[in-house]
């Protein structure tokens, strides 16, 4: 079987049951975990030379590429073709368990989960950053790593593993994403996306962390989508998925 056809034949059984806030088991995290390390470029039809990689000379923000593989209600799958410089900002997978696979290049991965019971009454302090409504939430840094391929999948889960997480790409890059369920607005699973101050930048009645962790934490303020993000589709190409 071919290796693509294998983790659709994977994502199916793993995500059978799956719903928002639903995590699939252990055994099948590291099922679906197992057959992702062990995929490759030439698995999807990808390498660092194709058209999705190259950045226009006149753009000053490389435009994104997504391949789409497949979606149902259950899961999707999906690659993010990332030209260097390229970035996808600070955003959440409400309900999600996300699995991404790094398949060529090296990309710095920053992500958060929140920290729970803190206060999101925000108000600025002697030296202030603007912050306004919707208040900042106050979250802890799970992730800020470089990454360079070949390496293992990660994996995020509706509360933890940095279920808010922004990628940059530092060269070429191509990720393969699995989310179980995929985002579904009328299922309240809508992408939000975050800008992050400094923890000192902001004081809360209440809220307080040692100071030798307060670079581990910061204030998250939901965002419109940003305006110079620019994600394209275009047709995916490689080894077919068969359902069956």
């Amino acid at each position: 079987m071919l290796p693509v056809q294998m983790l659709f034949e994977t994502c199916k059984e793993v995500f059978a049951n799956s719903g928002t806030g639903i995590v699939p088991s252990t055994e099948d995290i590291e099922r679906l975990r197992a057959v992702l390390d062990k995929m490759k470029p030439e698995d999807v039809g990808l390498s660092p030379e194709m058209v999705y990689f190259q950045t226009p000379v006149s753009r000053r923000t490389p435009a994104i590429t997504y391949l789409h593989l497949y979606e149902s209600e259950k899961f999707s799958m999906g690659i993010f073709c990332l030209p260097p410089n390229g970035v996808i900002p600070l955003h959440n997978h409400p309900g999600m368990t996300v699995f991404s696979k790094l398949l060529f290049g090296t990309m710095h991965i920053k992500s958060y989960d929140w920290v729970v019971d803190a206060s999101s009454d925000t108000s600025a302090n002697e030296n202030p950053l603007e912050i306004t409504a919707p208040a900042g939430r106050l979250a802890k840094v799970k992730v800020d790593s470089d990454f360079t391929a070949p390496c293992n999948a990660s994996i995020l889960y509706p509360a933890e593993g940095g279920n808010m997480h922004c990628f940059t790409a530092v060269t070429t890059c191509a990720v393969l994403d699995v989310l179980g369920p995929p985002y579904s607005d009328p299922d309240g699973r809508h992408c939000t996306y975050y800008h992050e101050f400094p923890f000192t930048s902001v004081s809360v009645d209440g809220v307080s962390v040692p100071e030798e962790e307060r670079e581990g934490h910061a204030w998250l303020q939901e965002l419109e989508e940003p305006k110079d993000l620019e994600v394209v589709g275009a047709m995916y190409r490689g080894p077919e998925i068969v359902e069956k």
